[in-house]
């Protein structure tokens, strides 16, 4: 049944899209219990790794981490063909509410 599905896989190119999935299951595995906690990769997209950090913090952690990072990467995932990190701090609250929204500089000194 492996075999079949090995072929499978490798006719269909489903290599690298597998390879992706195991990468994200295995993060914590990959950077450790600590930082798991505090990041999470939301995808990876031709070659590029999106990673979401829950403060600015992590992200700059991860930032300085990255060669690192994508070394073992690419020697723990090769087929997963990643080839750059994106890191993504928490984002901004957003001022929009509802479907439709008015351009313009948005709220100023609305806290009294």
């Amino acid at each position: 049944m492996a075999e079949a599905f090995g072929a499978l896989e490798h006719t269909m190119g489903w290599e690298m899209s597998l390879a992706q999935a195991d990468l994200i299951g295995a993060w914590a595995d990959i950077v450790g219990d600590d930082v798991a906690l505090h990041t999470s990769p939301t995808g990876a997209e031709e070659g590029v790794l999106e990673i979401s950090c829950d403060s600015s913090a992590w992200a700059t952690q991860l930032r300085i981490m990255k060669s690192t990072l994508l070394e073992s990467l690419l020697e723990r995932f090769p087929q997963a063909a990643i080839t750059t990190l994106s890191i993504k701090g928490p984002g901004a609250p957003s001022w929009k509410h509802g479907p439709r929204s008015v351009p313009g500089r948005g709220p100023r000194d609305t806290y009294g």
